[in-house]
């Protein structure tokens, strides 16, 4: 019976904990073009923490709701350039940009 209320008070406090998790909401620049890079994009945001990463295509804007204490956006933006994509932080590497299709290869600031 003890183990029992032991394990009851120990799921209780996963439970509100996760309650009290900060989901965060932040806008990053990322360069892109077309419908393919949204995707490449978005599929490079979604690390473990990030629950949505959306791209815009007109405003070269990502909209990211994620948690903090599971990922930051230093992660999240490597992980994007790393992909192929300039942003904010993160310059990509040519060897990632070059192997973008064509209709991704946008125009790079010097």
């Amino acid at each position: 019976m003890k183990s029992l209320k032991i394990g009851l008070a120990f799921a209780a406090s996963l439970f509100s904990a996760s309650l009290f998790a900060q989901a965060k909401t932040e806008t990053i620049k990322v360069s892109g073009n077309c419908g393919q890079c949204k995707k490449h994009i978005e599929k490079a945001a979604k690390l473990p923490g990030v629950e949505t990463a959306v791209w815009d295509k007109k405003t070269k804007e990502l909209t990211l709701v994620y948690d903090q204490s599971k990922v930051s956006t230093d992660k999240i933006e490597k992980s994007i350039a790393d992909a192929g994509y300039d942003n904010e932080k993160f310059k990509a590497p040519d060897k990632a940009y070059n192997k973008l299709d064509e209709c991704c290869q946008y125009d790079r600031a010097k």
